[in-house]
């Protein structure tokens, strides 16, 4: 920071000397006032009524007369689709029965690197004729699943008319198909990878259908066969969400092949178990991941225009599914309307999210008070506060699961102030591969880390261990210089079975969104606390192009903002010795890329017995 911003900083502290001679106002239980939990809200934006905004619609499989329960009792065991449709005829010939026109499209730079020869993957490029398109391939995560799920289908079509795409798109399968003639094992025959794969073909194709007579031959019998593959795997996917992407292509296959209406009314009645059973009673997905929740929202768009396609209408549980899917996902909208870092996303750009939320077809406000998702918005002024209060994803749920309970980001107008570094879930583009792990740690996100060591333990391949099991949260009203504020109180115990403390984290944001107050407390689990001291880390990841600096007592820091506003952290008088530290870090971008940032660190060593951290976080001038 320059030596005149320093100068500010030393002025300004004067002006925030409250906050070291009393504490700050967070525990006084006197002011607070309940609040309710937001209603849900519908998909026209009106507030649904109480019992649709807390209780989701009953996944059943749709109702079904005598024969159709027959038929989809027979074909789940396995009789062939063209027996029960046509007993007395032989079986139709591949052929596809409608063309889907999906309102989801792709991205437009990606495309033009196809075009150029190139696939680009969470902004890292490869040469297409470098890239072994065989199932057993030694390719990165996001790699694999970008050939083998077909995801660049949908990009390709962003750049140019159908006809000046289609020989990319055909060129590409037709590599593919000769690498991967049968099902068989490998990144390419997972249930996720082969169900996106499936749908992708379907929803896009013209990009690969259109030219040559034996190629698209081959790709309908590829179709067929995938289908079958599916009809007997799908259950056997690794989570929920790869069995919803098996199931969507399991019904697209029932729509749109010949002697699909077994093979559809087994694949619906799969579905709408497997979507019952992935999201949480506010319909968060049970991973906690936003790429997953977008995941699920696309593929349902996808599959609801091969419905269209066919001139048929989607069980009425999919719009409900829709419907609930969306307003969580606001809920981790900042104030760039991007979302945040959670559970190994990183920044999802404003343009990316609108394009989703309109092919939707919904419109919602954001969730505020999510509490079987785990996520708690505030919106004051023009700032925007998330926090993570709960729990991991369970380990049978996890992708990318990170240690990030009682996280928060915060941003103001456009600007993100404090953020998460994000981005395990990219590692493999240009995210390194060797710091995943790391990206998923406590010390990577804005929240508290006692003795170096994460509050839930990380695993390899995105799963995570023992530690936070219980979270208790509770949202009130704190009127403030007359006006009402939101103040949010959080407990987790993943550091109770290792050191006997609770991890406490408090936060008050003005009504007018410029002050946000805070309060890290560290208490004992059990009635004694333990004898000794142990260390301790307050990280706050700072946002991409903030300037900071720190004061001289090193109980202050000045941050300069790209957008010209200035804001100042300070500690509370009830802070003992800590101190704050300027750190290195980094942030993962909306296009993949890491960029360089710092991090303001609290740390010293505080009693086993406990401690309290109160600090301030203000909008000067």
């Amino acid at each position: 920071m320059s030596d005149g911003a320093r100068t500010l900083l030393r002025g300004e502290d004067q002006a925030l000397e409250a906050a070291d001679a009393i504490a700050l106002p967070l525990t006084d239980a006197g002011e607070a006032l309940v609040v309710a939990n937001d209603g849900g809200v519908a998909g026209d934006g009106t507030p649904l009524e109480p019992g649709r905004a807390l209780v989701l619609a009953d996944f059943k499989p749709p109702r079904a007369g005598p024969v159709d329960s027959v038929l989809r009792w027979a074909y789940r065991l396995g009789v062939p689709g063209s027996v029960l449709s046509a007993p007395l005829r032989k079986p139709s010939a591949p052929r596809l029965l409608g063309t889907v026109e999906s309102p989801l499209k792709g991205e437009r730079a990606a495309a033009m690197a196809l075009r150029a020869g190139h696939l680009q993957v969470h902004g890292l490029k490869a040469p297409i004729d470098k890239v072994d398109f065989a199932s057993c391939a030694p390719l990165t995560p996001p790699f694999l699943r970008t050939v083998h799920g077909f995801t660049w289908l949908r990009d390709l079509g962003a750049c140019a008319p159908q006809a000046e795409c289609a020989a990319v798109g055909e060129k590409l399968l037709a590599r593919w198909l000769k690498l991967n003639p049968v099902p068989a094992k490998g990144a390419a025959w997972t249930v996720e990878n082969a169900g996106l794969r499936l749908l992708a073909w379907f929803t896009h194709a013209p990009l690969i259908l259109a030219g040559d007579a034996k190629l698209r031959t081959k790709a309908l019998e590829a179709m067929e066969t995938t289908a079958r593959w599916l009809d007997r795997q799908v259950a056997s996917a690794d989570d929920r969400l790869g069995q919803v992407a098996g199931w969507c292509a399991v019904t697209a296959a029932g729509l749109l092949l010949p002697d699909g209406r077994p093979r559809c009314l087994y694949g619906e009645a799969g579905l709408l178990r497997a979507l019952g059973e992935l999201v949480s009673d506010d319909g968060g997905v049970l991973s906690r991941s936003p790429l997953a929740q977008m995941e699920a929202i696309a593929l349902l768009v996808d599959l609801r225009a091969c419905y269209a396609a066919v001139d048929r209408d989607p069980p009425s549980a999919l719009d409900t599914m829709i419907a609930l899917l969306v307003p969580p996902l606001l809920t981790l909208r900042m104030g760039d309307r991007g979302l945040g870092s959670w559970q190994g996303g990183a920044k999802v750009s404003a343009a990316r999210l609108d394009v989703l939320i309109e092919a939707s077809g919904v419109r919602a406000r954001p969730g505020k008070d999510m509490r079987h998702w785990g996520y708690q918005r505030v919106d004051a002024g023009k700032s925007v506060l998330v926090m993570d209060a709960a729990p991991p994803p369970r380990a049978r749920h996890a992708r990318f699961g990170c240690a990030s309970t009682l996280a928060f980001e915060f941003s103001a107008r456009e600007q993100r102030i404090i953020v998460n570094c994000g981005g395990a879930e990219l590692a493999g583009g240009q995210v390194p591969v060797r710091i995943e792990q790391g990206l998923r740690g406590t010390a990577a996100h804005s929240t508290l880390v006692l003795d170096d060591a994460n509050s839930t333990a990380i695993l390899i391949k995105g799963q995570i261990g023992k530690g936070v099991e219980e979270v208790d949260i509770s949202r009130t009203t704190v009127k403030q210089r007359g006006r009402d504020a939101t103040r949010l109180e959080a407990v987790h115990n993943g550091y109770a079975a290792r050191h006997g403390l609770l991890h406490r984290r408090i936060v008050l944001l003005s009504a007018d969104g410029e002050e946000l107050r805070g309060e890290d407390v560290l208490e004992p689990s059990g009635r004694k606390g333990q004898r000794g001291k142990i260390g301790f880390a307050l990280r706050f990841h700072l946002g991409y192009g903030i300037e900071a600096g720190l004061s001289e007592d090193r109980r202050g820091a000045g941050l300069a903002l790209p957008d010209g506003s200035y804001w100042q952290f300070r500690l509370g008088g009830d802070s003992g010795e800590a101190t704050i530290g300027l750190e290195d870090s980094l942030w993962v971008d909306g296009h993949g890329r890491p960029r360089a940032t710092q991090q303001l660190v609290v740390e010293g060593l505080t009693a086993r017995s406990g401690g309290r951290f109160p600090w301030l976080l203000k909008r000067m001038g």
